[in-house]
């Protein structure tokens, strides 16, 4: 692989560890590594059993994550990672073949798909010089078409932004990806674009997250978007999710770097769920001879709540969620305990510091009893 300073940086978003050569075999261009959404393909060494036919399709990818399948001709044999010539429309297009072999079958059942669907286009051929030198010459282009896109649609005074420009591999059309509040009326645009770039103009709207999938990043957790490396599907996210993991409610920590609820909020939603449904509603008070009891926080997977009592907030007591229960029943028997104090087993101060932001936050002592 070339060092990162030689590298355009065009071949990154097809997978490619650096830019195919017309002159050389394509082997080692293509790399797993590089890729977005990259699937591995863990039955490439286990044998058809006997009788079985192969598969006729392959799994195209072109930028960044939009992949296709394609059937291959009967006298012509492809492998992962060759660059071939696919049908399009208008034209053809140029991609990469990221999975062959048995692994289609399980990729369209994840996919709904049926094997023997009309709508299946096909694989034309293994990519020619001329293919491959227009294809590149056309991509190299797309930076500098997307920022001088952007121009025009704000001389258009249009309220849209255009994140992606991609290129069909012969040259004759490119998809314009943007974002946009409202509906925008783009017919004019498109008829600028057309006249600017000499090429055929489908412009397609993408929403926040999309949006994040494409250009790509590093989260607050150090590692690239799950959006831009495996997450295909996106699951709606309510601020319900995250009151049920006890985080606090601040936008600023809980959105992503598309301006939406974090998607990986849902990861341990479930486990959450499952693991509250014994706790008790926390609008009930416990009563004891010392007087009432407020529930303050939980510990949801320790198995503890924090109570203190309604005339003094500042002293907490981590109480086991058997003995919550247990003093519940009691009340609803009429039974009252003494104090708290009795089931706790923590014991947890509480006092207030400015923390210079001008906020409060609270600082804790804990005192086992």
């Amino acid at each position: 692989m070339p060092p990162s300073s030689t590298l355009p940086a065009w071949p990154l978003t097809r997978g490619c560890c650096g830019a195919p050569s017309p002159h050389q075999k394509s082997n080692g261009v293509y790399q797993h590594r590089c890729s977005k959404f990259d699937t591995y393909d863990w039955i490439k060494s286990i044998p058809l059993p006997p009788g079985q036919v192969a598969l006729d399709i392959v799994e195209v990818r072109f930028k960044n994550s939009r992949k296709d399948f394609f059937h291959v001709p009967a006298d012509m044999e492809v492998e992962t990672g060759d660059i071939v010539a696919v049908e399009a429309s208008p034209g053809h297009d140029i991609g990469i073949v990221s999975i062959s072999g048995e692994l289609i079958r399980f990729q369209l059942k994840i996919k709904s798909i049926n094997p023997n669907s009309p709508d299946i286009r096909k694989v034309y051929r293994r990519a020619r010089l001329a293919d491959i030198e227009k294809w590149v010459s056309a991509v190299e282009t797309e930076s500098s078409t997307m920022f001088r896109s952007r121009e025009i649609a704000d001389n258009l005074n249009l309220q849209m932004k255009i994140n992606d420009v991609e290129y069909q591999g012969d040259n004759t059309k490119a998809i314009f990806y943007y974002t946009a509040d409202d509906r925008v009326d783009f017919r004019e645009l498109i008829k600028v674009l057309a006249e600017e770039f000499h090429v055929r103009i489908e412009m397609r709207q993408i929403g926040a997250r999309q949006e994040a999938s494409r250009l790509g990043g590093i989260g607050t957790c150090g590692r690239e978007l799950c959006c831009s490396t495996w997450l295909s599907e996106f699951c709606s996210v309510s601020t319900n999710t995250a009151r049920v993991q006890q985080l606090s409610l601040n936008p600023q920590k809980l959105a992503g770097q598309c301006g939406k609820l974090k998607c990986c909020l849902n990861y341990e939603y479930d486990t959450y769920l499952d693991a509250i449904k014994d706790f008790p509603n926390t609008e009930v008070r416990l009563k004891t001879k010392n007087g009432e009891a407020i529930h303050q926080k939980s510990d949801i997977f320790g198995r503890t709540m924090w109570y203190s009592y309604v005339t003094d907030q500042q002293n907490l007591l981590a109480i086991p969620l058997s003995n919550v229960l247990q003093i519940i029943e009691e009340n609803k028997a009429g039974r009252i305990p003494d104090k708290l104090e009795d089931f706790a087993n923590i014991t947890e101060q509480k006092r207030e510091f400015d923390n210079g932001l001008g906020g409060q936050d609270d600082l804790t002592r804990f005192d086992h009893l």
